[in-house]
């Protein structure tokens, strides 16, 4: 009976798609379910192999998480289509004849275009033949234990049935082995340096859709080798707040306060400038690089920067293992990034306004069907084309290694190398100014902050070498701290009292402060950071007693200097139980003193927050303000009630500049036509994608007279113009004269020297006359100079 209801679903199927009966009475011969076609089909309909049509997982997965859904598409190459189809998911080996055969479950998209597969609801089948070039399902995997599956799709074009066993209409994937890449413990010996290199490979040549022409840039790059213990950043996780500011801003400054924050977790930060434009040519490119530490406890690096402008999207490595299993250090790493979603805004575009996320997501990585809007959209459902790749070479080891066996010599070479090299690696090609003194601390408390100095780029002598920075941070800590202060905890204040442990009678509380700063000493904090304290709501606990809550806080005192008042409340929780009125105060009011007026020549509001930068690229200021709260009568206010600070923006984009034309020069002809030149030179090169620089030498023709005002007779013409191409057949020999307009001429001069070294200059060369015939004219026979520019490139 199964194989009956199987032949007559699949004659339906065959019918609704065109196919003779014939072919259909074969199709499901292999199931009960009618959920797969036959093992053959004796009809020449039947065709394998067709790469006209091909089936895709999103993101061509290799393996499969289980639980997770993935989009499952099937596509015919322009200009082939398909009218009819079947999908399934079959367990590996399976041959498809019992229920427990397939594997996870097919989900539709859209009921028009797909529905489960009559009396088979595994399959998917189309839900009305007609012509199409694609069709799109999710496909939820199995759970985990499933082992390896295979997605299988049928075409129906025509009258012909297209299948598939191995190849484009077929996929095969496994479940994702979940401890494909455990952390484990280092047990490698000394430490290793290695250098890290960001080659940004976005531009508008290979991602054109939608792409920022004038703002494209990757933000400064921040990271750090570490423990196991800390993530700067990971797939699956939430975005912290140093995470959120470089997605959305591109600013690394809380980024790095979290690392430092993270004391011996961490040994190196690493930091590289901002790229402005993302993309530059690789012959003129300095790919931001930086210099980094590891040892056995901290053999992990994480990095990352944003791709701007863009809602909240970056790329990076996280917790890349330098560490080998062998008791060595990792020699190379290169790898191709693709952007990915830090979870804090919504925008789909790189250009959208900020749409913070109702909730935060987890960071994922884009894919290419995330939305039709997103310029990394791909119908097909494709992989992303790589943005970016960073390189990771070992460029030294020091102290006494586990694996004596080197890699190779050239590496051992390396190390000796990198172990006599001082720690000054500026370039010989770089020529800077001395350092400038050090900067006050930008703390103005007794707490951490940091201190700046300069030096200026005096020249670059090779720019394919890049310069290192220009600005040099350390940590610092700010005035009013003492020598013995170095070697002591810094606390913030205490925390609010917690309630009382009990709400009638004597009880407990507890209040507590934490560590702000460790001594540098590296020894542990002694001072408490717990207090208790006893504590009494309720003084009787009698039936004729009322229950109330604790006191509140005080409220502020009610006069800004001198004698005020001051109130706290508190509430009736519960009655007295044998219904008499309570008794309890719940309001306290007393005195309170504040400094003598005279004492306060002035009370201000707090600061408000800064303005925005006064420019939208470069360097601007900002300003905040705060409003005098005192009265005018006690005094005059010498308080500052605004401020104003730099800040810093992207560069601005600048336009190339170029000198004033020249005078036009001489015509290099004395008689005819010829031609005059003028020049300008390049002021300023363009930066930051403004305008390149236009043409610097322009061309006009002159024409002074006629060579020949008909003096000479027709015999002269025809003889001069045999004289011609007697010239032209000759020419090439240096020492044979030329004769010229009734003359007989010495060759071309050499050309003199360029008159200027850059800039723009000019050259001549001399034709003198050597013989000058009678029927020559004095006008029409003399020496002849010409001209041109030489040595146009700037200086």
């Amino acid at each position: 009976d199964g194989m009956h209801s199987a032949q007559i679903v699949q004659s339906n199927y065959v019918e609704r798609v065109g196919l003779p009966l014939s072919v259909g009475s074969e199709l499901g011969s292999r199931c009960v379910n009618s959920c797969a076609f036959g093992d053959t089909l004796r009809s020449s309909s039947r065709k394998e192999g067709n790469s006209e049509f091909r089936l895709r997982v999103e993101g061509d997965p290799e393996s499969y998480q289980p639980g997770s859904t993935y989009r499952v598409t099937v596509i015919a190459s322009s200009p082939s289509y398909f009218r009819g189809f079947t999908l399934i998911a079959l367990r590996d080996g399976a041959e498809g004849d019992r229920d427990e055969d397939y594997a996870g479950n097919f989900q539709i998209i859209d009921e028009e275009e797909t529905q489960f597969m009559t009396n088979c609801p595994p399959a998917v089948t189309e839900s009305t033949p007609r012509r199409r070039t694609s069709i799109q399902v999710f496909w939820t995997a199995p759970p985990s234990g499933s082992g390896c599956v295979i997605i299988k799709a049928s075409i129906v074009q025509k009258r012909i049935i297209y299948f598939q066993d191995e190849g484009s209409l077929t996929k095969r994937m496994c479940e994702k082995d979940v401890t494909d890449k455990p952390l484990l413990d280092c047990c490698a010996c000394g430490t290793a340096k290695y250098r890290v290199t960001f080659y940004g490979n976005w531009s508008e040549k290979i991602h054109p859709k939608d792409y920022p022409r004038r703002t494209n840039h990757w933000s400064a790059i921040i990271g750090a080798s570490h423990s196991k213990s800390y993530v700067l950043w990971e797939y699956g996780s939430l975005s912290s707040d140093g995470v959120k500011q470089i997605a959305e801003l591109g600013s690394p400054v809380k980024m790095e306060e979290e690392i430092r924050q993270k004391g011996d977790d961490v040994l190196t930060v690493i930091k590289m400038k901002a790229q402005w434009p993302a993309w530059q040519p690789l012959n003129v490119r300095a790919a931001p690089s930086a210099e980094f530490s590891v040892d056995r406890s901290r053999h992990l690096m994480s990095f990352l920067t944003m791709l701007g402008p863009s809602p909240d999207w970056n790329v990076g490595m996280s917790a890349e293992d330098l560490c080998t299993k062998e008791c060595g250090w990792v020699q190379k790493v290169v790898q191709d990034l693709i952007p990915w979603d830090a979870g804090t805004d919504t925008g789909v575009t790189y250009e959208s306004p900020n749409k913070p996320a109702l909730s935060p997501g987890k960071i994922r990585p884009l894919t290419s069907l995330d939305h039709p809007q997103s310029p990394f959209y791909d119908p097909e459902g494709g992989p992303i084309t790589p943005v970016a790749r960073v390189m990771v070479e070992r460029i030294a080891r020091k102290g006494e290694q586990c694996n004596i066996v080197p890699d190779n010599v050239d590496d051992i070479v390396a190390d000796i190398a990198q172990e006599e090299k001082e720690e000054d690696d500026t370039p010989e090609t770089c020529i800077y100014s001395n350092w400038s003194p050090w900067s006050a601390c930008s703390s103005a408390t007794c707490d951490k902050g940091k201190r700046m100095r300069q030096r200026m780029l005096k020249a670059q002598l090779d720019l394919s070498v890049p310069c290192p920075h220009t600005q040099d941070f350390e940590p610092c800590m700010g005035p009013g701290c003492s020598d013995e202060d170095a070697s002591t905890c810094m606390l913030s204040e205490w925390i609010t009292w917690s309630p009382c442990s009990l709400s009638c009678g004597m009880g407990t509380r507890s209040r507590e402060r934490y560590v702000k700063q460790f001594p540098d000493d590296g020894s542990l904090c002694s001072l408490p950071t717990e207090e208790t304290d006893n504590c009494v709501v309720n003084e009787e606990c009698s039936s004729s007693s009322c229950l109330v809550t604790e006191w509140g806080e005080w409220d502020v005192c009610s006069a800004t200097c001198g004698v005020g008042m001051k109130r706290r409340e508190r509430m009736v929780k519960m009655p007295p139980a044998d219904g008499s009125i309570c008794g309890a105060e719940v309001l306290e009011v007393e005195k309170c003193m504040m400094p003598e007026c005279h004492t306060i020549p002035c009370m201000l509001t707090p600061w408000s927050p800064w303005s925005d930068c006064s420019v939208t690229c470069g360097k601007g200021s900002r300003t905040r303000q705060r409003m005098l709260k005192s009265p005018v009568e006690l005094g005059e206010c010498t308080e500052e009630i605004e401020q104003v600070e730099k800040c810093m923006l992207p560069e601005c984009p600048i336009d190339c500049v170029m000198s004033e034309w020249t005078e036009w020069s001489e015509c290099n002809k004395s008689c005819g036509k010829g031609h005059t030149i003028r020049t300008r030179v390049v002021k300023l090169e363009s930066q930051f994608g403004g305008d390149t620089c236009p043409e610097a030498i322009q061309r006009k023709k002159c024409k002074i007279r006629k060579c020949n005002r008909g003096q000479a007779n027709s015999d002269e013409k025809k003889r001069r113009k045999e004289q011609r191409e007697k010239r032209r057949s000759k020419q090439g020999a240096a020492e044979v004269a030329t004769e010229h307009l009734g003359c007989k001429m010495r060759p071309w001069s050499s050309w003199t020297e360029c008159t200027k070294l850059c800039g723009g200059g000019i050259q001549e060369r001399l034709m003198t006359v050597k013989q000058r015939f009678k029927t020559a004219q004095l006008s029409s026979c003399k020496d002849r100079k010409e001209i041109r520019a030489c040595n146009v490139q700037p200086c």
